[in-house]
């Protein structure tokens, strides 16, 4: 495990046991152990990167594609699953709780427990939402240049 303690490296090293799903060099997917659903899957990276932002888009891309992978493997299992949610959270103020990149993959059905709180239809003006997407093009980096 790395020297914060974190469970997903002590998973990945194989120090700390899991329901695996699938793996690969980069990535690994497993049951999670207090699951929203019964079938809800976590995919990490192998390394230890604690934010979205740490990720490559190798290692993006591939933590989606195992996703999608096991969302299709949902449908067609046994398990209970009229619909999927990929679920991420970056950060505390986004109710991430193991600082180590994750991405959830649940089955969703009728009357399941799962809920999204929020409150919807703040309702702002364009004004408001073109001030905010020039904020967010000003603060962009290219991808590539990201990475360096």
């Amino acid at each position: 495990m790395t020297d914060d303690g974190c469970v997903f490296c002590g998973i990945v090293a194989g120090e700390l046991g899991a329901s695996v799903v699938h793996e690969s060099p980069t990535v690994l997917a497993f049951m999670d152990i207090d699951p929203v659903t019964p079938g809800h899957v976590l995919v990490v990276p192998r390394a230890h990167l604690p934010e979205l932002a740490d990720l490559d888009d190798d290692v993006g891309a591939e933590m989606f594609a195992v996703a999608r992978s096991v969302a299709a493997a949902l449908r067609r299992s046994p398990l209970r699953c009229e619909g999927v949610n990929l679920f991420y959270a970056d950060g505390e103020a986004a109710f991430q709780e193991v600082f180590h990149a994750h991405l959830h993959v649940f089955p969703r059905f009728a009357d399941d427990g799962f809920r999204i709180d929020a409150r919807w239809g703040s309702n702002p003006s364009g004004a408001e939402l073109d001030a905010h997407a020039a904020a967010l093009r000003a603060a962009l980096v290219p991808p590539a240049a990201d990475q360096a």
